[in-house]
């Protein structure tokens, strides 16, 4: 029988015989992943509004990234060892209903929002490049359209058809971003020189902190996505040392490239202050297209995940129409520039609800489940015996009454991830506590 082109499997569990990702090949899809535009703003923004060296804005930034990291890759272990998407694995922490009616949509939303913001972003620096190399310009929505079209139809074929698209974009991915560190280091030589490293500011705590959780922010939510993508790996450890160096190496070059470009010439894109300093045609175009292959990418990422979060939500879609309905409303989106420039206002409010849940859903997998899942909770949520998590509910309510208390100079998600993070473990170990004392009564 011919084999499908098409990835059909939905909630169910992978089969052992395709479990056969390496960690290797989970580092060059987290690699390609990263470098992107919309990931070198909170680096560049370290130096050119955060006032801290190129050096200190590089350790800041990475290391709230690794810790983000480190949570994204221990709540990929559900995916690895049991083969199941992430959304459905979330219902054994909050239960079915709140995963279904309130996880779901969330993650379905945040993966369309940025879907559609890298598409406008990507598009728009491509056309810059494409108009400084030819003098042609081209029109937005079409280009912007068909470039998302693409993404939906990678994404709808499935994990293979990303693994193997990210492989093949590597080498431009990697050829780029060396030609603009040339062109980076070129420029530095020529002017200030290594001092680049330590020059327009130096160490501030306020500032380092800062920038350090909005790096840890902007990545955490992957908790509730990463198992989606490693339900293909060989082992456990495949999956997570594979996510994990992937994303903190993939991050260690966007904030370099992020970082030299503000130094150097206050801009927070490399892609387009490279080619503001390069008078080569050839160097243009293969900047230009590192900078869509990055694009397409990161997009990839969003497709997949957000497709599998929308199959959660409404299981009769089933992964083919999910995915279709995930690439068709991205495609619409797409056609709306305004979403970038409004994306601060949208990122607030989708981080008031998406930083609590992802504290949540860290705090009863590591702290109360200790990174296992009972064959008990997996026998509950395969029935549907476990409809919500009440803690859970009174939790996520109290959190986003405190996030948007929190003043925004604060840095209000991190402060809510830590204190959502630390009530739901408190409340869940009292409960516990509580109940196992009603039951010694109950026996006495």
């Amino acid at each position: 029988m011919k084999k499908t082109m098409i990835e059909r499997l939905g909630l169910e569990s992978v089969p052992q015989h395709l479990k056969t990702t390496t960690w290797f090949e989970y580092f060059i899809i987290q690699l390609a992943f990263s470098v992107n535009a919309g990931n070198f703003l909170v680096p560049a923004l370290a130096v050119m509004e955060g006032g801290l060296s190129m050096l200190w804005a590089i350790v800041s930034t990475l290391l709230g990234g690794s810790i983000a990291f480190l949570f994204v890759s221990l709540l990929s272990l559900p995916g690895a060892r049991y083969g199941l998407p992430a959304q459905y694995v979330i219902r054994s922490m909050i239960g079915t209903k709140l995963s279904r009616l309130v996880a779901s949509p969330v993650r379905s939303l945040t993966s369309l929002y940025w879907f559609s913001v890298q598409t406008i972003g990507g598009t728009l620096v491509v056309l810059s490049l494409v108009k400084k190399a030819t003098g042609l310009e081209l029109p937005l929505i079409p280009i912007a359209i068909s470039l998302a079209l693409i993404m939906t139809i990678l994404a709808l074929i499935g994990f293979e058809a990303v693994k193997k698209a990210t492989k093949m974009f590597m080498p431009f991915l990697l050829i780029g971003q060396a030609a603009i560190l040339v062109i980076f280091i070129t420029t530095a030589a020529e002017g200030i020189g290594s001092s680049v490293l330590v020059s327009g500011g130096g160490f501030s705590f306020g500032p380092f902190v800062f920038f350090a959780s909005l790096a840890f922010v902007q990545y955490v939510s992957g908790v509730s996505a990463s198992s989606d993508i490693t339900r293909y790996a060989k082992s456990g450890k495949q999956g997570f040392w594979g996510l994990f160096s992937g994303n903190v190496f993939g991050f260690f070059m966007t904030a370099l490239l992020g970082t030299f470009s503000a130094a150097l010439f206050q801009n927070s894109n490399p892609f387009v202050a490279a080619t503001e300093q390069t008078g080569s045609i050839l160097l243009t175009i293969l900047i230009g297209i590192c900078a869509m292959v990055s694009m397409i990418s990161i997009n990839l990422s969003n497709a997949y995940t957000g497709g599998y979060s929308l199959l959660n939500a409404v299981p009769s879609l089933g992964r083919v129409r999910s995915a279709l309905a995930f690439g068709a409303a991205g495609i619409v989106l797409s056609c709306f520039p305004a979403l970038v420039d409004n994306a601060k206002d949208y990122i607030s409010l989708l981080g008031a609800f998406v930083i609590p849940l992802s504290a949540v859903i860290a705090a009863d997998y590591l702290y109360i489940k200790k990174a296992r899942i009972a064959e008990e909770d997996l026998t509950k949520i395969a029935s549907g015996a476990f409809q919500y998590n009440v803690k859970a509910v009174y939790t996520l309510a109290a959190a986003l009454v405190i996030y948007f208390l929190i003043p925004e100079e604060w840095s209000p998600g991190f402060i809510s991830f830590l204190l959502t993070f630390l009530m739901y473990s408190f409340v869940s170990h009292q409960s516990a506590k509580n109940t196992v004392e009603g039951q010694s009564r109950h026996a006495l």
